[in-house]
């Protein structure tokens, strides 16, 4: 199996390196990039897959969902692996995964119920609430390998750097009377690795109970957020957005909000993107808009689109490039690039024909290849299935011009169905976005 499995990794990494051949910095500045667009498809028999991840060998990690309603972690190598549960209905990578030795980290749930019947942090990643216990995992070759709590019942793995360090969060044995019910146990941001068994708890900002990490860059700074128990999925949790270096916590600001201020990935350059909720937001509802926080610059916006009225970045590579979505007043997402602090709509960056429109963009690695979600639109209306997908640059050139490329100024509208908004919601862990820029 761990044979067939490189096999496959290999083939697919030559393919790809043959087919997109890297540019120069100079040349890719002077041209425009326009993508191929690889439909990933749902292969697990489910309506729904999302490319959370993808490395700089071009392996894309995810979820999709299953014919009877459960999801499952999905490696797409060629043809999708399912990477399979640590006995429980779920699993799923949900967040950009930087690790290009062939590990991933995510969370899955386990055959045993929690005692507490906690909804946890999971389940706003997995199709229903089970109340099973969730664990984080880390996946290396075939075999995932569970990783442990600070003593509580579930735990969660957000993110895996080039060394095997795993970032998230784990409940301890403290009935934390910040909770919101059915949440009960406080949960402290963890570093797992890289030896196995090690396991590290990072220091909460001052005065905050709770904490929880979602991503570490090769240098081992680790960015996440600081707040109270609340119900362990953002919301007043993320009170503080923040950076540990050295195991310190340092807070990165935030545009006024009180709630849902989230870094989401840092590259190797330290620089950091995420979203932060806007002022008005004492009742927790989410009205974020994306930021880029540099070390020179602190914490600046990326705004949404042109008429949009927010946005949120998931994914940064090493030159500085971020994508994410960006929603309009009626919860209609679309994928998203940010070029120089500027959005610009990935749909107006693939075929003009394709019947899928891109709602999601999760992930870039340092080739510029992007990972996400489309919808299967027609009409103007998304239809019910929702593939993950991968972006390939692609610098389409005769006699120096670019030729049969879709215009980076044009765009498209297209209406979500309420199911498709609903999963566009449930990944930050909401019913509905709120206010005005």
């Amino acid at each position: 199996m761990k044979r067939a499995i490189f096999s496959c990794m290999t083939a697919l990494s030559l393919s790809i390196a043959m087919s997109v051949p890297v540019l120069a910095a100079q040349e890719q500045q002077q041209r425009p990039t326009y993508y191929f667009l690889v439909n990933l498809g749902t292969p697990l028999g489910g309506t729904a897959s999302l490319g959370s991840s993808v490395n700089d060998r071009g392996w894309v990690a995810g979820g999709a969902t299953t014919a009877d309603s459960t999801e499952h972690a999905v490696l797409w190598l060629g043809s999708a692996l399912d990477l399979g549960t640590l006995g429980g209905p779920n699993s799923n990578v949900a967040w950009p995964n930087p690790n290009n030795r062939g590990e991933l980290a995510g969370i899955a749930e386990t055959a045993k119920q929690d005692p507490n019947k906690e909804n946890w942090s999971c389940s706003g990643f997995f199709p229903a609430t089970t109340h099973n216990i969730c664990l984080g995992f880390v996946w290396q070759w075939g075999e995932m390998t569970a990783l442990p709590t600070l003593g509580g019942n579930n735990g969660y793995a957000a993110g895996i750097n080039n060394w095997g360090q795993v970032v998230g969060w784990a409940e301890n044995t403290t009935h934390d009377p910040t909770c919101a019910l059915p949440q009960v146990l406080q949960f402290e941001a963890v570093i797992w690795g890289p030896e196995p068994g090690q396991l590290k708890q990072l220091t909460p900002f001052h005065g905050d109970p709770d904490s929880a990490a979602t991503a570490v860059n090769d240098s081992g700074q680790v960015v996440g957020i600081s707040g109270i128990c609340d119900n362990a999925i953002g919301e007043f949790s993320a009170r503080h957005a923040l950076l540990w270096e050295n195991g310190k916590p340092i807070d990165l600001g935030n545009f006024g909000g009180v709630a849902w201020n989230t870094p989401t990935a840092i590259n190797n350059r330290g620089q950091i993107v995420g979203f932060a909720d806007l002022p008005g937001d004492q009742d927790g509802g989410l009205n974020p808009i994306a930021f880029l926080w540099t070390k020179e610059h602190g914490i600046q916006k990326l705004l949404p689109y042109p008429g949009d009225a927010n946005s949120l970045a998931w994914g940064i590579n090493e030159r500085g490039q971020a994508v994410g979505q960006s929603i309009d007043a009626s919860g209609n997402s679309r994928a998203v690039i940010w070029q120089d602090g500027e959005p610009i709509d990935l749909n107006a960056l693939i075929p003009p024909d394709s019947p899928l429109y891109l709602t999601l963009a999760n992930d870039i690695n340092d080739r510029g290849e992007i990972a996400g979600q489309a919808c299967v639109a027609s009409g103007g209306v998304c239809g019910a299935e929702t593939p993950a997908i991968l972006l390939i640059p692609t610098h389409v050139v005769v006699g120096g011009d670019a030729v049969s490329a879709p215009s980076a100024t044009s765009s498209r509208t297209v209406v979500l169905s309420d199911t498709v908004r609903k999963q566009v919601l449930q990944r930050v862990g909401v019913s509905h976005f709120g206010g005005n820029r």
